[in-house]
């Protein structure tokens, strides 16, 4: 079954992690894990000291760099319970925002994941949402 607008959001905002798409000029969709928060229209994604980078210049950056466009998709699996299905996309753009809103941004982050709590960012990915839309087998 198709997600409403506020189901497909309630689902993204329930979600503890995400694959993050951009587009590699050369080979296409990358696609990678991420961790992200929302407020209002705009998504966030980290670049950490948490985990260890292979470089600090990460691939989805540069793809960024080239085509502002991303998606973002969250999704749930049960083996045993097809009805539990789901998945939910959001389609987005990199943005620049402001001091105070990426301050704002980086405290949803760290209310999300006790794990950013005291860890300082990188960077952040700043997205607003152009679409989001989603599936349910319930």
């Amino acid at each position: 079954m198709i997600l409403s607008g506020a189901a497909a959001r309630a689902q993204l905002l329930s979600s503890e992690h995400a694959v993050l798409c951009t587009l590699h000029p050369d080979r296409g969709v990358d696609a990678v894990p991420v961790c992200f928060a929302v407020l209002d229209d705009l998504l966030v994604v980290p670049v950490d000291a948490v985990k260890p980078k292979k470089s600090p210049l990460l691939r989805r950056i540069q793809n960024l760099d080239l085509d502002p466009r991303a998606t973002l998709l969250c999704e749930y699996w049960d083996m045993a319970d097809w009805t539990k299905l789901w998945w939910v996309r959001a389609n987005m753009v990199r943005v620049d925002c402001a001091p105070d809103q990426r301050r704002s941004l980086e405290k949803k982050l760290r209310e999300k994941y006790v794990q950013y709590a005291d860890a300082p960012f990188s960077d952040v990915l700043v997205f607003r949402i152009s679409a989001l839309g989603g599936w349910s087998a319930a």
